[in-house]
């Protein structure tokens, strides 16, 4: 990994964060409490990988439909990411509530 691609990662890490940042309170709680979970038990890819922006996209998905950030991922967050991990939930747009 060379220079570039460090610097690389942290523009779109910053990119990440920014869309995060714009979410509504309740949804950068529960966002923050995901992916401290994340990574401390999920995929060795997960800061490189497509989960976090799939998250990012979800809950901004969520927020456009009107749906509080549990009426997504119900109450239980630890399960809905091991869901994630497990492929067993999805983050389909599709499927709001």
């Amino acid at each position: 990994m060379g220079i570039q691609d460090i610097v690389e990662g942290k523009k779109q890490w910053r990119a990440h964060m920014a869309r995060i940042k714009a979410l509504p309170p309740d949804y950068r709680i529960v966002y923050k409490e995901i992916q401290k979970y994340l990574f401390k038990v999920g995929p060795v890819d997960l800061p490189d990988g497509p989960l976090l922006a799939g998250i990012a996209d979800f809950f901004e998905e969520g927020v456009v439909a009107g749906k509080g950030v549990l009426d997504l991922i119900g109450d239980d967050v630890a399960a809905f990411c091991d869901g994630l991990v497990d492929g067993k939930t999805t983050l389909c747009p599709n499927l709001l509530p």
